[in-house]
């Protein structure tokens, strides 16, 4: 990597952060703690509302950095803002959301059931609308947005519309 240290390099983060949630995922699975499954669930919970708080704010920052003029003091307060947000609770809040609720899955529902399936396949589409907040971040950080506000706006109500569909899949269980 001709000395770019993995932190630096967004690749090495997201595989490093990959290995993490497989080999916590992985002890919990082995583990498989009896009588936890309430406090499991009640943590995939919390785990869930702190990974949608981030992805419902994260692109409204956007919205108002998209705005400010780049250089300024109000432009490189948002990158501080995004950075932080991102890292420090929306990226540890979905690797518990993903780890918890894989074991939930497994542990409830051995994996079955069509509404379980459609869940998951929502999260995944939830977890890419959150590496393309991911990148997003880092393009703001990098002075490099061609994204108008307007654009913002829009992305900021497909983590809604998909959260809807996951907690009517999730309580209905329609199928």
């Amino acid at each position: 990597m001709s000395g770019t240290s993995v932190a630096e390099n967004p690749a090495g983060r997201a595989v490093g952060a990959l290995v993490i949630v497989a080999a916590l995922a992985a002890l919990l699975f082995w583990l498989d703690p009896e009588g936890l499954y309430p406090w499991i669930k009640a943590l995939h919970v919390i785990a869930v509302i702190s990974w949608m708080a981030g992805m419902l704010y994260l692109p409204r920052l956007f919205v108002y950095h998209a705005e400010a003029e780049i250089g300024s003091d109000k432009a490189e307060t948002f990158k501080v803002m995004e950075r932080r947000l991102l890292r420090a609770i929306i990226n540890p809040a979905m690797m518990a959301t993903w780890i918890l609720g894989l074991w939930l899955a497994w542990r409830g529902f051995q994996f079955s059931g069509g509404w379980l399936h459609a869940k998951l396949g929502l999260v995944v589409a939830l977890s890419g609308v959150h590496g393309y907040l991911s990148a997003s971040v880092r393009r703001f950080a990098q002075d490099q947005n061609v994204k108008a506000s307007r654009h913002w706006r829009i992305v900021n109500e497909i983590p809604t519309v998909l959260m809807i569909l996951i907690v009517i899949l999730v309580v209905v269980k329609p199928f």
